[in-house]
């Protein structure tokens, strides 16, 4: 029989590089103790690394600039998709999604229909998961659902022309059906701001 260590490496082994795994996925490789003293030893031997409790990556290695890490949304999405959960990203992580913004946030803040709590990534970022009604995850499109809530992040009347300039560009490839349906879900100032702009093509 393999050895719990063995049964995990081969297994990770399998999957593609840049991939976010579990610790939680593994709890059937052995006892509590074995699975975990596994994954500390493949993270001392380079195969693994660790982004936080529970949370590793298989690391994608460039020969020019080494380990490639995953983007603070991606492990949001993994762990979304480990707790069956949705999730929204806002604030300042919209912004910078849509380009209104220069500033990479070190702190991203998600709202979620899962299980409220603050991740830390190693080195990286922080992920709050925050819990929300289900009216805010209920967006046809994430392109409306960042516009929506870098608006939030901004302030009524605070966006500037340039700001403007740029949301109004990212709608023009939107349905205008979709973006009438989301905009049914956002604050009533920002439905005004965004309904102004489309008036005014």
């Amino acid at each position: 029989m393999q050895s719990t260590h063995n049964k995990i490496e081969n297994e990770i082994k399998k999957g593609k590089r840049g991939k976010i795994i579990f610790l939680s996925d593994f709890t059937d490789y052995g006892t509590d103790v074995a699975v975990r003293h596994t994954f500390s030893r493949l993270c001392k031997s380079g195969l693994l690394i660790r982004l936080s409790a529970g949370i590793y990556l298989y690391p994608e290695i460039d020969k020019e600039i080494g380990i490639i890490y995953p983007s603070i949304e991606k492990i949001a999405k993994a762990i979304a998709k480990q707790e069956k959960a949705r999730i929204i990203p806002t604030g300042a992580y919209a912004l910078n999604a849509l380009g209104l913004s220069t500033q990479v946030p070190m702190r991203v803040v998600f709202l979620t229909d899962g299980t409220p709590r603050m991740i830390n990534i190693e080195g990286k970022a922080s992920i709050k998961f925050k819990k929300t009604t289900p009216k805010y995850l209920s967006f046809k499109s994430k392109l409306v659902s960042l516009v929506v809530f870098a608006l939030r992040e901004i302030g009524e009347n605070k966006a500037t022309a340039e700001q403007l300039a740029q949301i109004k560009k990212l709608l023009q490839n939107e349905k205008q059906e979709i973006i009438i349906h989301d905009l049914t879900l956002a604050p009533a100032w920002v439905k005004n701001s965004i309904l102004k702009l489309l008036q005014d093509e």
